[in-house]
């Protein structure tokens, strides 16, 4: 049960705001983007998705750029309230296509209707995009995406690359296209996020894949699709059944710890073609969620050498070692050390004649950022980082600093190695031939080394 529901952009601009129940007090809005803006009395550091204010509880999620957030008095599940706020961005992204500041205020009464529908006096009705068709009427109107691109991870495929048509994310799953007619395609997405922890010398301590694979359908009459996957898949001990998950050890190059599926999934032939057969609703759902622990190569590999050279200065090098293919290319890259508090100064030395590359020392929170705009596969890059101290520490100086923590996208690629073999459609005519569009992307959730 939650009292009010909001939507604020970067600057704390009120976009959406429901009160269902009238039982907290007017400006919580911003009272929640003040404590979450100086969470920190630096600026530096995120707040907490859930916190209490005065007797009010605020939860919250950060949906490209955007805050999600509700508020109550009642003592509710967190999980319940945090799993809420992502349903209804992502039933929103739905219907509007694309979700960003200037998509809600154009479609601010459909995104109204939307929420009297999923939300009645506080109490959660329904939020399913396909049961949703049925009692909101309202049509999106489409928003410009130039203005603000889209930062969901599969809005990387439209940068730089004709893989994918640009539209294909910014299309609302219910509207028609102009002239009435509708593009026949379905998306498939393999996101998989990385969980690393390194020793200072570059060896891995633990490793950890969280996967799922999204599916985003545009095809008209809900045919039934059959996805297949590595004929080499095992999951749990020795690949036995797929009911049988208690194991995470086995053979085979493609080894899941566990697994789950949508509940639209039909689970008939897993075990003996690998074979997925599902009717999609509408939306993007997620068709598998999987688990691996099991070893794999890490597309990165870090390594840091810290060294005293004197009472009052320090050096860091960084080295970062992309071991995944050399066709293959990491976006977005960011890599930061929080330094010794006593750090007043740092030099940095970049590798001769690098580009795409900036430095920079956030003295506020006594923060080391290296950006680096792309990373080509099977490349080594080094960063010499000269340190400065306002006074003599008495201890060790190497233990007040780190981990080191990296941030990275790399589109087309998957550590794990699971693939789609094929994606099909059970056909209408002879002459239907939907576009099939099946997508790879890593990144990193948790990825640090010790110092």
């Amino acid at each position: 049960m939650i009292s009010q529901f909001f939507v604020l952009s970067q600057r704390g601009d009120s976009i959406v705001f429901r009160d269902y129940r009238g039982e907290v007090q007017k400006g919580s809005s911003e009272i929640f983007f003040r404590k979450v803006k100086f969470w920190n009395e630096d600026g530096e550091g995120e707040a907490p998705p859930v916190f209490n204010v005065d007797g009010v509880n605020y939860f919250h999620v950060k949906v490209v750029g955007l805050f999600f957030a509700a508020t109550t008095r009642a003592n509710v599940s967190p999980s319940l309230v945090l799993e809420l706020l992502q349903r209804i961005a992502r039933v929103t992204k739905d219907y509007l296509g694309v979700l960003n500041e200037d998509s809600l205020r154009k479609n601010f009464v459909l995104v109204y209707e939307l929420l009297d529908e999923v939300i009645d006096f506080g109490y959660v009705q329904r939020t399913s995009t396909e049961v949703l068709k049925s009692y909101v009427f309202n049509e999106p109107v489409t928003a410009h995406v130039t203005r603000l691109q889209p930062l969901d991870p599969a809005s990387i495929f439209t940068q730089g690359t004709k893989r994918m048509p640009g539209t294909a994310v910014t299309k609302s799953v219910v509207a028609n296209e102009p002239g009435g007619q509708r593009r026949e395609e379905i998306f498939v997405d393999i996101i998989e996020k990385i969980n690393m922890t390194f020793s200072s010398s570059g060896y891995i301590l633990t490793s950890e894949i969280d996967g799922t694979i999204l599916m985003k359908s545009y095809l008209t009459g809900n045919p039934e699709i059959r996805l297949a996957l590595n004929d080499d898949l095992n999951i749990g001990r020795g690949g036995r059944s797929i009911y049988d998950y208690n194991s995470s050890s086995g053979s085979g190059p493609v080894m899941l710890d566990d697994c789950n599926f949508h509940e639209s999934v039909h689970l008939d032939s897993f075990d003996i073609d690998k074979t997925l057969s599902l009717v999609p609703p509408d939306g993007e759902f997620p068709v598998m969620n999987y688990r691996i622990t099991q070893e794999f190569k890490p597309p990165f590999r870090i390594s840091t050498l810290f060294e005293e050279a004197g009472a009052l200065k320090a050096e860091v090098i960084i080295k970062i070692h992309a071991q995944f293919p050399s066709k293959t290319t990491a976006n977005t890259v960011v890599v930061q050390i929080p330094l010794p508090k006593h750090t007043s100064r740092v030099n940095f030395e970049l590798e001769p004649g690098v580009v795409g590359q900036t430095t920079d020392f956030k003295e506020a929170s006594k923060k080391l950022e290296w950006n680096i705009k792309k990373v080509v596969g099977e490349s080594e890059l080094t960063l010499r980082a000269k340190l400065t101290f306002s006074q003599e520490s008495h201890g060790n100086i190497a233990r007040e600093s780190g981990p080191v923590s990296m941030n990275f996208v790399i589109p087309m690629y998957n550590v794990s190695r699971l693939e789609v073999k094929y994606l099909q459609i059970a056909k209408k005519s002879q002459n239907y031939n939907p576009y099939r569009w099946v997508r790879y992307v890593t990144q990193a959730n948790s990825y640090v080394a010790r110092i």
